[in-house]
């Protein structure tokens, strides 16, 4: 008997590195073992792909309050991923944070930003191309952050905030292990990404309402010297050694789900982990978290190159077309040295069904950094796409839920 119970154990459950134990007969397990044909090749080794995931069901009572059950695949923190683009979310919400804190008379999301230089190596912006008014504005940069994932955006607010206002305050919301500590697509160095710019702020007549002055960061981090893969290209040269995230970005998947659940159902988190944000900023955030780039006014964006689908990754992968018309995502994506992520809410009440999925993969098998020859192509966004679909197609089948009020 004992040896059939350690059998059945054995069946039923995995240990993973890290000491949890997960639940073999969960929904991600039955996702990949009833869909063979999309996910053999990385359920035979998902370690080489460093695969996490995170699974939310969403089920409500008869008041329409909702009760969560979360999953989660090969979550493990000590399984170094580079977080790539789905740092701006927090970065966006605190921005807007910290205009309702500072709380001075007509300081809002929409009041003109000009960005200026303390240094040779800081930008200064004084418009903002992509805005139809040509206005850098707190809003029109989380506009761009969501509907296109733009650098410069995020960027600009990274120095609105600083990197010891972005610690403290995630640290206060419960999320003590992230760090955002440097813009980017631009080349720093550590102590240039911890001096903030000079940032101003006016009203549509020209008055200064609130000026910050550059500062530089008092920010201690922990050491992320994870070393990745096998080499890397530098200045055109392969380097035969594993590549290091050293001073890098670092944010744990399960933190980037909850921030996310923290925006969609602000009611269900204590107060003190929950952004402060004001109703109308609710709404404003999740409108650019779930349209399409076509659908936004301003700034407006060529559909040609920013499909609709451009940051949705789960269920739509990287299809031109909308696979659901029904389904809407309220997610931020991002892709980065060979990272694919996407932290998503999906809903289609049509069918009464809403959930969670947050997921990593890594996309670099010859385990080269910074060649650019990652398998978004043939390898992520395949598995985004058939992982929301299969977690999709089993809330379809799942049972006992009562009908979504909005």
């Amino acid at each position: 008997m004992k040896h059939l119970f350690f059998l059945t154990f054995i069946l039923f459950f995995t240990i993973m590195a890290n000491g949890q134990v997960f639940d073999t007969r969960s929904p991600l397990h039955q996702a990949f073992n009833n869909n063979p044909q999309w996910f053999s090749r990385i359920a035979s080794n998902p370690d080489s792909f460093r695969v996490q995931i995170i699974y939310t069901q969403i089920n409500r009572n008869k008041k329409n309050k909702p009760s969560f059950k979360e999953f989660s695949y090969r979550l493990n923190n000590q399984e170094y991923f580079y977080p790539a683009s789905t740092v701006k979310m927090p970065i966006a919400l605190l921005a807007l944070e910290k205009i309702n804190e500072l709380g001075i008379k007509g300081l809002t999301r929409n009041s003109i930003m000009i960005t200026d230089s303390a240094s040779a190596s800081q930008d200064h912006v004084y418009n903002q191309p992509n805005a139809n008014d040509g206005a850098p504005t707190i809003e029109n940069y989380i506009k761009q952050i969501f509907l296109v994932s733009d650098n410069d955006a995020f960027n600009r607010l990274y120095e609105f905030l600083g990197q010891e206002y972005i610690q403290r305050k995630l640290k206060e919301k419960g999320y003590p292990d992230v760090i955002i500590r440097h813009r980017l697509q631009v080349n720093r160095t550590v102590e240039q990404q911890a001096i903030t710019n000079p940032v101003k702020f006016y009203d549509t007549a020209g008055n200064l309402i609130y000026e910050q002055p550059s500062f530089k960061s008092n920010a201690v981090f922990e050491t992320t010297n994870v070393m990745l893969g096998k080499g890397y290209m530098k200045n055109g040269k392969l380097i035969n050694q594993p590549f290091s995230f050293l001073n890098k970005n670092r944010i744990y998947l399960q933190d980037l789900h909850h921030i996310l659940q923290s925006v969609i159902f602000p009611e269900q988190f204590p107060r003190k982990k929950r952004f402060n944000l004001t109703e109308d900023d609710y709404a404003f955030v999740k409108k650019y978290m779930s349209i399409y780039p076509r659908e936004s006014e301003s700034p407006s964006y060529d559909s040609s190159y920013y499909y609709d689908t451009y940051c949705k990754f789960l269920l739509q992968g990287s299809e031109r077309k909308t696979l659901y018309p029904n389904v809407k995502i309220y997610n931020k994506v991002g892709d980065a040295y060979g990272f694919l992520l996407d932290i998503a809410y999906i809903t289609d009440p049509s069918n009464n069904i809403e959930f969670m999925l947050s997921a990593v993969i890594s996309c670099n098998t010859d385990g080269i950094y910074n060649d650019d020859q990652y398998e978004y192509d043939a390898i992520g966004f395949p598995f985004m796409r058939d992982l929301g679909i299969a977690i999709y197609q089993q809330e379809l089948q799942r049972k006992g839920k009562l009908p979504i009020i909005k």
